[in-house]
């Protein structure tokens, strides 16, 4: 009621009305065309092509289907919904899809993903995000700027029988749109708000060469003040900047071969963690008090090269990606006026991965009998992958003990982890009757991984604590599936499927628990997927329950403040519904809207960082996600038109800690967009949060310095602007 109360708020003051007929997308919410692009009109007789909503593909089990007849939970976001909405973010797309939520801080380096109430470390994601089919193997890869994006999926439950490694709650699969090899395209974009906040983006696309060679060009600029203030000095803390861009070369020698390269880059100077003590940011949000002011820096290249060979009767396809990242980030680590600790944290990463796909070629699907038919696919997937992190916390003197009255450092870590890999996958399906399709997919990983860490005092107060370990890791993952296909776009499937997430060690961690063990999971689920009213109304639904053994989870360091580590912590259960819909009542008028539940919770023999957490809720799982929105489009006159658009989401409580000893309550965020349009030029207003709803989006336990237990940070806070550009 509260999401329905707020949209009908919203629509009284008319902030719904307005634009040109324009196609939805669903799921995830209908949208304008990019900027939105002009279209023609069409016969406004033939009402049957005006309310009909337009089909969407995705790549959620590694080949092209209808989402309508791909039996996963899967939401699609594409380039119009990005645009229509002002998502800028990975994590503000996912806002649109149910179970999904990001628990992050202000600094773009720290965004980890949560399916369903499934999530880990940074270092080791239990959702992972692929870029143009290469996975961010580290999660400190994985929010960057959208710039050139064709979609994004949100695709929830285990996909290990395809993906292997740390999709065990599900994956983000980002694609990037392709050259154009028809003409050229291009925009130059530039959005303004509160915060003093610019963004500007410039793309180009076209061809070299018809329909041979194109190359696409885009770069830009992103930058705002902080939220938070620092009472100390008068100081914005959490600021934001980042220079980015994406180069791509699309080849086509012929009609069955393609190849694509693709360069990102980004150059983000962010400030500093906006944390403070958890009472006091509910009492006097966005201030905190601190005497040094650090920053959060990244620095990120990856380049990717897509080769596909379309064959009479065989399909290739190769994905190659290196992914090469340093952060530096300096912060006050005692978060308090005081000159007391700080840290100086130093991380760098560099991936490598391959992958080589067949499947037989479109249309080709093998006839074993007059009713029978088998489609199928197969992959070998290579990795390596080295990490190192340098991290100095510096005490004052007498800090530790009134005994040291000099300053002294601590090493925690001076870490080097190496890891490398091979999965092999099949996956096969019998089509019987053309109605009932029965999938069986397996894969089988192997990773290697060695280790050396070490952790120590200058000058030297205690001993040092190195460490020089190795472990291997294997694992087959198993999948089975049946769908029925009442009629086109119209299926009920039924799921059962193992997760698995490998071993590891910490880079730093107490004695004795430097390596974690393995998780597994099995998941169970159901769902129906449908579409009424001539492809008018989308109807999707689906039910799980899940099962974890060895449980990884995210524990705070009681010897290192404000670090982490991994460690297994026994049985856990997650089990919930989703429910999506998407509608186009008239011409120019769609309604959309989403509710996913979630109760994740420890299993009788739970313990987290040494506390029994058995029957606790899992942390950072909200209890449910729900969205809801409107958006409406007409002509005014001539080429003038104007479209509006109006969304809430709403997430759930959800506890802070394993132990349940802090939460954050539900709350909604309110969000508007209004436009006009001429020709090539347009200009919208809008507003995120536009209540101003004030939140603390993520928070750990600090005993050591906070008064009440926990610091965190709030969520981002009212923005609001004009957004306006020029496409060719």
């Amino acid at each position: 009621m509260f999401l329905f109360r707020h949209l009908f708020v919203l629509g009284a003051l008319g902030l719904t009305t307005a634009a040109g007929a324009q196609e939805p997308v669903r799921p995830g919410g209908p949208a304008a065309p990019a900027v939105p692009a002009e279209q023609p009109q069409p016969d406004s007789t033939d009402n049957t092509v005006r309310f009909r909503l337009p089909t969407i593909t995705v790549t959620a089990q590694k080949e092209v289907e209808d989402i309508q007849e791909a039996p996963v939970s899967v939401t699609a976001v594409t380039a119009e919904v990005l645009e229509q909405t002002g998502a800028r973010s990975v994590s503000e797309a996912s806002q649109l899809a149910p179970n999904t939520f990001f628990s992050e801080f202000t600094a773009r380096k720290l965004s980890n993903p949560r399916f369903r109430g499934i999530g880990s470390s940074p270092n080791n994601p239990g959702v992972t995000t692929y870029v143009d089919g290469v996975p961010q193997l580290n999660a400190n890869s994985s929010s960057i700027e959208l710039l050139e994006i064709d979609q994004i999926e949100f695709v929830r439950g285990p996909q290990s029988a395809l993906f292997g490694r740390n999709t065990l709650g599900g994956l983000v699969n980002i694609t990037s749109a392709r050259p154009s090899l028809a003409k050229w395209t291009g925009s130059i974009i530039a959005p303004f708000g509160n915060f003093k906040a610019g963004d500007v983006r410039a793309t180009a696309s076209g061809p070299v060469i018809a329909d041979k060679l194109a190359v696409s060009f885009g770069a830009g600029y992103s930058g705002r003040e902080g939220f938070t203030i620092n009472d100390i000095t008068g100081h914005d803390l959490d600021s934001r900047s980042a220079f980015f861009g994406k180069a791509q070369v699309l080849w086509t020698p012929n009609a069955d071969w393609q190849i694509r390269g693709i360069l990102n880059g980004e150059r983000a100077r962010d400030g500093d963690y906006a944390l403070n003590d958890l009472q006091a940011l509910r009492a006097n949000p966005f201030h905190a008090a601190r005497d040094l002011e650090g920053y959060t820096n990244r620095d990120l290249v990856s380049p990717t090269l897509l080769v596909s060979h379309v064959g009479k009767t065989i399909d290739l396809f190769s994905t190659t990606g290196f992914v090469w990242w340093k952060t530096a980030d300096l912060t006050d680590l005692d978060y308090t006026p005081l000159s007391i600790l700080t840290r100086d944290n130093r991380e760098r990463d560099l991936q490598f991965t391959q992958e080589f796909r067949v499947a037989p070629a479109k249309n080709a699907a093998r006839a074993l009998s007059k009713d029978i038919t088998l489609r199928w696919q197969a992959g070998l997937f290579l990795f390596t992958q080295g990490y190192t992190q340098q991290a100095v916390n510096s005490f004052a003197p007498s800090v530790l003990s009134p005994q040291l009255p000099f300053p002294i450092t601590q090493h925690s870590p001076d870490a080097s982890l190496d890891d490398k890999g091979v999965g092999v996958y099949g996956q096969g399906t019998l089509t019987f009757s053309s109605k009932l399709d029965v999938t069986v997919g397996v894969r089988g990983d192997h990773e290697s991984k060695t280790a050396a860490l070490n952790t120590f005092f200058t000058p030297p107060i205690a001993p040092a604590n190195p460490v020089n370990a190795d472990n291997s890791f294997n694992d087959v993952s198993p999948q089975f599936t049946v769908t029925y296909h009442v009629k086109h776009g119209n299926i009920v499937y039924g799921t059962a499927s193992r997760g698995f997430k490998a071993g590891g060690f910490n880079a730093a961690a107490p004695p004795g628990n430097e390596a974690y063990g393995e998780e597994h999971s099995w998941n169970f689920e159901g769902g129906m997927k449908s579409s009424w009213l001539t492809d008018r109304l989308t109807v999707n639904a689906a039910v799980f329950y899940l099962r974890w053994q060895d449980l990884q989870v995210n524990v705070p360091n009681p010897f290192v403040p404000a670090q982490f580590f991994i460690d297994n912590a026994g049985h856990a259960t997650s089990k919930g519904v989703e429910f999506e819909v998407t509608a186009r009542p008239m011409p120019g008028l769609d309604v959309f809207g989403g509710v996913g539940t979630t109760n994740a919770r420890f299993g009788s023999d739970g313990v987290s960082g040494g506390v029994d957490v058995s029957g606790n809720k899992l942390s950072n799982a909200p209890g449910f996600t729900a969205d809801a929105g409107v958006q409406y489009s007409r002509p005014v006159s001539g080429t003038l038109s104007a479209y509006g658009r109006a969304d809430v989401v709403s997430y759930g409580s959800f506890q802070y800690d394993d132990a349940n000893t802090a939460q954050q309550d539900a709350y909604s965020l309110t969000n508007l967009r209004g436009g006009v349009r001429s020709g090539k030029v347009f200009i919208e207003g809008w507003v995120r949060n536009a209540f101003n709803k004030a939140y603390v989006l993520t928070a750990f336990a600090y005993p050591l310095f906070a008064p009440s237990g926990f610091i965190g940070e709030n969520g981002p806070a009212r923005t609001f602007g004009v957004r306006a550009g020029v496409t060719f």
